[in-house]
């Protein structure tokens, strides 16, 4: 050992404390300049890490050695990861390292060492990487304080570095020490390797080709292919890109050639080519007739005012496989110009293939008749050629999203809405739903192209053979399968007349803004499919208020994130608000729910901003991040100050220098740590492994911040959790985001509640997920807790950018009677809060009290209102229909509405359709008198008339309102139909009880020992002297009371595994016998032994496992209790059955209203408890505590509750439920939700002159509901 060596393990912790506090900034500083963010960095000789650590909290991917155990120990824990302790002759990397950093380490090397040395650390730099060292200034080498030193000066320096090849530039200079105690000057040297020429060849492997197609992509203004196959595998991964590449503004050129070769083209892929060519793309395919075709070229030229500037062509062995482009080992040859005039040949050549006489466009016709005569290879010959995706199949929420549509469609609905949260795959269910539903001809309807481009992606996916197309733009498709549309431009008036009303069997609606609603009605009013589909990722009812009444308030099937979380399908989050403390939002224009776009950006693109999220980001985001912005400089801007930071950041977005593909695989690798996007990252596109989101813009939706952080929600092996960074700013809009994620209701009042809730960590979150809000956000939160009218619709304003409708106030939970109380009636509340506009003000002048009769016209049943739903349909306000064509029109909207058919009368409902002349006259004689006044004194009060057989207005409204006057009128027509619930008239006065008693469930009686306590740990002594006996349903199988018993487990060694065993359990247990034990083996097995000092028996509960020898041993499921080796002494008792719930236990059994609690684990509380439904959230159970005799209680309270049959019970909510209501929910999707609902009846209040008790019925199970305000279920027990 050396005498430097034995210094520093002496002296090992001086050293440390005396270097570690040591300022070395301003020379870091110098060497990170000449680094890009993220690179990778050698501290050679780190000594108390102190350097490693600073560059680590950079961002940089640091690795650190030191030749001393004792510091190396020292420094690992002060970096929190791993040095290694190895000298500088055990460096033997080659090209390992961007930067390397041999601050005061390098004297220690010997003089005649050091050539060897450096040499050894070039090596291992890469081309273009920094070297920096450090000596002591002076020449020679000496013995001091213990140490032996290799001092340099400039001259000695420059020697050294003569012998490194390669050295493109160096700089040496002086400093003084930067302890204050120490003279000595420093001699510092930084060398720069010079970069590896540019490679022409890519060689796939690590070198994936992707990437570099990707990066060309993006820069190019023209993009040539031309490959012998495509597989769909490899198009999906260039489809973003190329996709990007026609978005663009710039009249960016695409054209792809591939041929007929072998066979091996996918149909698929030639369908997905065939989309792309819709968007813009010429699509060539080479018609190969036995002859081959092996061309593999990718050309990119960019062009300037009409001149090439630059250009890139790959030619080599690629066809477009994801093995070729991402997996497999291939050459291609980069061709570059100016450098390179082949480029100009490539392109020529290209230019003579394309328009060769034996190349046909794409189209349907040729891909059908390709797929007619293909016979596809048996081996592969290509890499990649045999690449085929497995079918696609749904998950288990979309088969129960199916079966949900398959059973409303069974019931006569023809329209329906799933909200399925974003990830769970909403266009998927579309498409697998039209499939179920044989649909010949599909229209999906969006009002954006990016979401027609995916759902056309997905339909293509699901049925291949289908010829999808679209009609958007300057794209009119109508002849095919699955027409993708835009609402914009199918909405016309114009193109819809191309169309017959039954043209589409299935049509699909995709989330929508309010404003497009009318435009939507317009579109559905025209086409009458068999089915139409819905589909919305916002989980608040107020959210869906709009296209639930476009498909008559169906609410078919719902999963929301946290649902989605829990089965399994979504990452579980860590969610962070962070109070945007630097921008003051209220200084930003806000107009017509937005901000100023470029107002925005400024504010957001400022130094104090982004060291903010620099300092929130390193302090909690993971590996990879994606990071929201509000517009191309603010994604810019961010990325710029990222890289300052050390942070390896780059902006994306289309035209972008850095191309989609290229980007995740930079991601992917480390290369980089944080993306920055502008447009939503294609749902196609895989993300690798997303486990961070930055969430630095407001956002204009909640359905817009819902995808946004979809993009991180996606399961991957590679993160265990998504972390979420939102910047919440002092603004309105950002209310949106609690009520998007959380579900939290649009009242000020709903939102105060979550944020006490947050404060005291009782929000109710999925396993995995964790919320955490800076304070002053939890108190703006809490400052809002207000009620009352305006204060609701306030905050519904603030939620929407826009005014509420009645229904979105309706369906918020606030109160409709209080708001006519204080403002008479919801216009007159709606032009106090200063929202009436011009135009519908002079349209409720004009309409005169039509609006308020509408909104509160009394309703025995639903005819008035679904006569107006069929007027406006028909657009009456324009052209009056007749009689003849709005009682048919009526009638297609009741049978759109099957709970509504109760209303009619059993011989008009058999009627076979809406032509009858018997239907026409009973419409007539109903609706049409009443709104024309024929139950009125006076007829000329009435709103409607009858003339020339037409139904019109009493008064002709001005031109130009009709629009306005229409808007008004749908918007209380869709309110009053949303509210109303079929009323069956109760038979008496005196007593809504229908006198049936059910018949006790199946039960069989068992004998019960309480004494006898099965132990769950250790063998336990009990006795059988105390029978008991106790009931059970039939339920838990055929029970024989000399067989089966009940007793009770002790202790805590079962409890464990899918199935625990708790202490205190009831089990239900199998005496056998050596004649019928029949397996024991893998059986929870009571075993039984004699108490050594002739006590009473001992009992235990184990799995009896069988050894190889054919010995026994009992297994505990509970890992904390160890094994038993099964012995002479020891008898199996019985098998066990089932470990019985309590509950099951006490069916048939009365008790009074307090003792009811205990059952569930709960005090008796009478402000709880003394209600009719009771929720207890946190055990997921409800409790209904039923009176059938209702006399006494007040008509409204008189709720129509009885037994149906023996087994079936029909409830009536409380007047406040509704079925998009939590509780509404809860009851209908309590299986799914995994709540438990149970039973307790009584016939009347009293008995015998004090309250009556409760007979426990068991727990129910919902079946179906009627109506709204109250809810009519009918419960199976």
């Amino acid at each position: 050992m050396d005498e430097t060596t034995r210094y520093y393990r002496q002296f090992a912790s001086e050293f440390f404390d005396s270097t570690v506090v040591v300022d070395m900034s301003p020379i870091r500083d110098r060497f990170v300049a000449m680094l890009t963010a993220g690179a990778r960095i050698l501290d050679a000789g780190c000594g108390s890490g102190r350097d490693a650590k600073a560059f680590s909290e950079q961002g940089f991917r640091v690795s650190a050695f030191d030749a001393s155990p004792e510091l190396a120990e020292r420094a690992s824990s002060h970096c929190g990861f791993a040095v290694d302790v190895r000298t500088f002759q055990d460096v033997d990397e080659v090209h390992a390292y961007d930067g390397i950093w041999c601050c005061a380490s390098l004297l220690h090397v010997e003089t005649s060492e050091m050539p060897g040395v450096l040499a050894r650390l070039w090596t291992a730099l890469t081309p273009g990487g920094v070297l920096y060292a450090s000596f002591k200034s002076g020449r020679g080498t000496r013995l001091h304080g213990g140490r032996r030193f290799t001092d340099a000066d400039e001259s000695q320096v420059v020697d050294w570095l003569a012998n490194l090849p390669a050295v493109e530039q160096s700089e040496i200079w002086t400093t003084d020490d930067q302890r204050p105690d120490r003279p000595e000057k420093w001699t510092n040297v930084l060398v720069k390797k010079a970069p590896a020429p540019p490679r022409r060849l890519v060689t796939g492997d690590r070198d994936h080709f992707l990437p570099h197609l990707s990066e060309a992509m993006s820069r190019a203004t023209e993009v040539e292919l031309a490959v012998a196959f495509i597989k769909t595998t490899g198009l999906r991964l260039l489809l973003p890109d190329l996709q990007a590449a026609l978005g663009s503004n710039g009249g960016r050129t695409v054209r792809v050639l591939t041929s007929d070769y072998l066979d091996i083209t996918d149909p698929e892929a030639l369908r997905l080519l065939l989309l792309l060519q819709e968007q813009g793309a010429e699509v060539r395919v080479f018609v190969t007739a036995g002859s081959s075709f092996h061309l593999k070229a990718y050309i990119f030229a960019r062009l300037s005012d009409g001149e090439l500037v630059e250009g890139t062509a790959f030619v080599g062995s690629s066809n477009i496989s994801r093995q070729a482009l991402q997996e497999g080992l291939e050459w291609n040859y980069r061709v570059v110009y100016p450098d390179d005039r082949g480029f100009l040949e490539a392109r020529t050549r290209f230019e003579e293939i394309f328009s060769h006489a034996r190349t046909v466009p794409l189209s349907d016709a040729w891909i059908e008749s390709y797929e007619k005569r293909r016979v596809p290879p048996p081996r592969s010959v290509a890499p990649g050629s045999h690449e085929q995706e497995a079918p696609p199949e749904p998950t288990e929420i979309q088969q129960a999203a199916l079966a949900a549509l398959h059973k409303t469609r069974q019931l006569g609905f023809r329209r329906g809405v799933v909200v399925l949260a974003t990830g769970l795959g909403k266009t998927w269910l579309a498409a697998f739903d039209a499939a179920q539903a044989n649909a010949r001809r599909v229209l999906f309807v969006a009002h954006r192209e990016e979401i027609l481009a995916q759902a056309a992606a997905t339909f293509v996916r699901i049925r291949p053979r289908a010829r999808v197309g679209y009609y958007m733009g300057r794209s009119r498709d109508a002849e095919v399968d699955v027409l993708c549309a835009s609402v914009q431009t199918l909405g016309r008036a114009e193109h819809l007349e191309r169309f017959a009303p039954q043209h589409f069997d299935y049509v699909v609606i995709d989330e929508f803004h309010h404003a497009a609603a009318a435009t939507y009605r317009r579109l559905l009013g025209h086409f009458a499919p068999a089915f139409l589909i819905g589909l919305t990722a916002t989980p608040d009812r107020t959210d869906q208020s709009d296209i639930l009444c476009l498909c008559d308030d169906n609410l078919v099937f719902t999963r929301n994130l946290f649902e989605g979380i829990e089965a399994k399908l979504l990452s579980p989050f860590h969610y962070y608000g962070i109070l945007d403390e630097s921008v003051d939002y209220h200084e930003v224009p806000w107009r017509n729910g937005r901000f100023d776009p470029e107002e925005l950006s400024n504010k957001l693109a400022t130094l104090a901003r982004a060291r903010h999220a620099v300092r929130e980001w390193r302090s909690r985001a993971q590996r990879r991040t994606l990071g929201f912005c509000v517009s191309i400089r603010h994604a810019e801007y961010m990325a710029a100050q990222f890289q300052r930071a050390g942070i390896s950041s780059a902006a994306v977005y289309a035209g972008s220098a850095l191309g989609r593909a290229q980007a995740l695989e930079q991601l992917r690798d480390g290369q980089l740590s944080v993306v920055f996007t502008v447009d939503l990252f294609n749902e196609g596109v895989d993300l690798p492994g997303i486990d961070t989101v930055m969430m630095l813009r407001p956002t204009e939706s909640k359905i817009l911040f819902l995808q946004q952080l979809g993009r991180g929600l996606r399961l991957s092996d590679e993160k265990t959790h998504l972390v979420i960074l939102d910047f919440i700013g002092n603004h309105q809009s950002f209310l949106q985001k609690p009520q998007a994620l959380f579900g939290v209701g649009s009242t000020y009042k709903a939102l105060a509640a979550f944020a006490r809730k947050a404060e005291q960590g009782r929000l109710e979150l999925p396993d995995g997920c964790y919320v955490n809000y800076d304070l002053k956000i939890i108190e703006f939160l809490k400052s809002l807790d207000s009620a009352g009218t305006q204060k609701d619709y306030e905050a519904l304003r603030a939620s929407f950018g826009r005014r509420p409708t009645l229904a979105e106030f309706y369906r918020s939970g606030a109160s409709v009677q209080a708001m006519r109380q204080q403002h008479g009636s919801w216009f007159e509340l709606v032009d106090t809060m200063g929202d009436l506009q011009e135009d519908e003000a002079r349209a409720l002048k004009a309409l005169g009290g039509l609006p308020r009769e509408v909104e509160v016209t009394p309703m025995t049943k639903s005819f008035k209102m679904v006569l107006l739903e069929a007027w406006l349909e028909l657009d009456g306000l324009v052209t009056p229909p007749s009689v003849a064509a709005l009682a048919q029109r009526s009638w297609e909207v009741l049978h759109r509405r099957p709970s509504l058919l109760g209303d009619l009368p059993e011989a008009i409902l058999k009627l076979p359709d809406g032509q009858e002349a018997t239907w026409i006259r009973y419409w007539r004689d109903n609706p049409i008198n009443a709104w024309i006044g024929g139950n009125r004194a006076a007829a000329a009060s009435a709103f409607f008339r009858v003339e020339g057989d037409r139904f019109s207005l009493a008064q002709q409204l001005p031109a130009g309102e009709a629009e306005a006057a229409g808007g008004l009128l749908q918007e209380l027509t869709d309110y009053r139909l949303a509210t109303y619930e079929v009323r069956r008239p109760v038979e008496a006065e005196a007593s809504n009880v229908i006198p049936f008693t059910p018949k006790q469930r199946p039960e069989v009686e068992l004998p019960y020992f309480p004494n006898l306590k099965i132990a769950c740990g250790h063998f336990r002594a009990g006795r059988t002297d105390a029978e008991e006996h106790r009931t059970l349903p039939a339920a838990y199988g055929k029970l024989d009371a000399t067989r089966h018993f009940i007793a009770r487990a002790s202790g805590n060694s079962m409890d464990g595994g899918k199935n625990p065993i708790r202490d205190g359990d009831y089990l239900l247990l199998e005496l056998v016998s050596p004649s019928n034990a029949g397996s024991i083996t893998g059986t929870v097995m009571a075993i039984e032994r004699q108490d050594e000092a002739g006590g009473d028996n001992q009992y235990l509960l184990r799995v009896v496992t069988k050894t190889k020898d054919g010995s026994y041993i009992l297994k505990a499921n509970n890992p904390a209790y160890e094994d038993l080796q099964a012995t002479d002494e020891m008898r199996t008792l019985a098998r066990l059955k089932a470990v019985v719930d309590p509950l099951d236990l006490v069916i048939g059994q009365p008790f009074a209203r307090e003792d009811i609690p205990p059952l569930f684990g709960e005090t008796f509380n009478p402000g709880s408890w003394n209600v009719g439904h009771v929720v207890l959230n946190d055990k997921k159970v409800h409790v209904l505590l039923v009176t059938l005799n209702k006399q006494g209680k007040a008509q409204e309270h008189r709720y129509h509750d009885h037994w149906i049959d023996e087994h079936t019970f029909h409830w009536q909510s409380q007047n406040a439920t509704t079925p998009a209501s939590k509780r509404g929910q809860e009851i209908i999707d309590h299986v799914a939700k995994g709540i438990a609902i149970h039973l307790f009846v009584r016939e009347t209040k009293l008995g015998g002159g004090k309250a009556a008790p409760f007979v426990y019925r068991g727990p129910v199970t919902y079946q179906s509901h009627l109506g709204s305000n109250p809810m009519s279920v009918t419960f199976k027990l």
